[in-house]
């Protein structure tokens, strides 16, 4: 058992693993040939489209890394880390195990959180993040196998589990008459909160375009509307077309592979949701709709400081160009999930301690494996602040009562 601490604790950035039919049990027969589980030497793959992705080396997850397995390594790259009596010990944990009913099932789910002491918890996907990106050529295809996987989160899941769980179902952009379509859908069944790539949206002709755009706005206009919360988790953004060119290869994204120094150096502050939040505010998507909540998850807080200065030098150079202070406008619609080797302290003091929520990336590897020890990082802050990071500004992002 975990620690217990004396406010609710509510975790930013929980996932779920899904079950093999999770893309095929809702898919339409006219697209049942898109998604196929194949065997390569003896190992389970998926294939979209007859092309087998390694972007999840094993899709089916009956092996995964533990919960945490890399958070020594990252603990000690930030001197900084602290742990407190009564944390579960961090140890070297072993590189696999067996996937346990709590990876897959809400119901074990629940009691493993009570075990961690996690109170409520975003629930995100994880397999899904494959899909748009290995679509981005069909975008009718792209909305139907993520409304088949929004109908199988909803049988599995449910988008509400007792107050406590609130899985995120995917809402793809391509086609805004359809997006708005899914939406409205996941609205009325009682999703709180979507999950929008935090990337370019593909179009039928080949080109992509920001979803900040006005074109996008009659679907930005009903999320206002509807009232429901904007999550951006990490996912494949398509950028490594980018890191193609520089590296003279032609490669899909494979975020557990090993890497080089320059593709290290590019991901070192997150460039996509940097250039994402800086579109939803220099082409006026937050101006045009103030009261959207946008909360990026797992993509760290490394990029607010630099995105910040250099909107505040382009503000004070070119006024004309924007139609509010850009630094306003990021406070008052988004909110910031820090990685947990990384100084929450710093980012309380850029963005305000309103705008910080605590997220453990539970049960992945590069996770924590005692989610509640990240209180640790910020117990030079009022207790006051530190419930707000470990789970009020959450609840009051989400509407919920505390």
């Amino acid at each position: 058992m975990a620690r217990k601490l004396d406010y609710p604790v509510f975790d930013a950035d929980n996932h779920l693993y899904e079950t093999q039919d999770a893309f095929t049990r809702y898919l339409p027969k006219d697209y049942s040939e898109i998604i196929k589980y194949v065997q390569v030497n003896g190992r389970t793959k998926l294939a979209i489209k007859n092309r087998i992705t390694e972007y999840i080396p094993n899709p089916t997850f009956n092996v995964v890394a533990p919960p945490g397995a890399d958070e020594m390594k990252y603990k000690l790259q930030n001197p900084d880390s602290t742990t407190k009596p009564g944390d579960k010990p961090l140890a070297q944990l072993p590189r696999s195990m067996p996937s346990i009913p709590a990876f897959f099932e809400p119901e074990a789910r629940l009691a493993l959180m009570n075990e961690l002491g996690i109170d409520r918890a975003l629930m995100w996907p994880t397999l899904a993040s494959v899909l748009e990106e290995r679509l981005v050529d069909d975008p009718l295809a792209t909305h139907v196998l993520v409304h088949a996987f929004n109908e199988w989160m909803l049988e599995h899941w449910s988008f509400d589990v007792e107050g406590r769980i609130f899985p995120v179902p995917v809402v793809t952009l391509p086609i805004v008459e359809r997006a708005i379509a899914e939406l409205d859908w996941l609205v009325e069944r009682g999703a709180k909160i979507i999950l929008i790539r935090p990337a370019t949206v593909p179009d039928v002709n080949g080109r992509r375009r920001s979803f900040a755009l006005p074109e996008f706005d009659p679907f930005w206009k009903r999320v206002q509307e509807a009232d429901v919360v904007v999550g951006m988790h990490a996912s494949d953004s398509g950028t490594n077309r980018y890191v193609n060119e520089f590296e003279g290869r032609d490669n899909e994204f494979l975020p557990f592979a090993a890497k080089s120094a320059f593709v290290e150096y590019l991901h070192a502050e997150t460039r996509m949701i940097a250039d994402i939040v800086a579109s939803m505010i220099c082409h006026g998507l937050v101006t045009r709709f103030p009261k959207l909540r946008v909360l990026p998850v797992e993509n760290g807080s490394a990029w607010v400081r630099p995105m910040l200065d250099r909107l505040e030098k382009v503000h004070a150079r070119m006024p004309e160009l924007f139609q509010e202070d850009p630094v306003a406008a990021f406070k008052r619609n988004f909110w910031v999930h820090p990685f947990h080797e990384e100084d929450p302290k710093g980012l309380v003091d850029l963005v305000g301690v309103e705008n910080v929520c605590f997220g453990s990336d539970y049960p992945h590897p590069e996770g924590m494996y005692d989610p509640v020890t990240y209180v640790d990082e910020i117990d030079t802050l009022p207790k006051t602040d530190q419930a707000k990071i470990m789970g009020g500004n959450l609840a009051q992002i989400m509407k919920i009562a505390a």
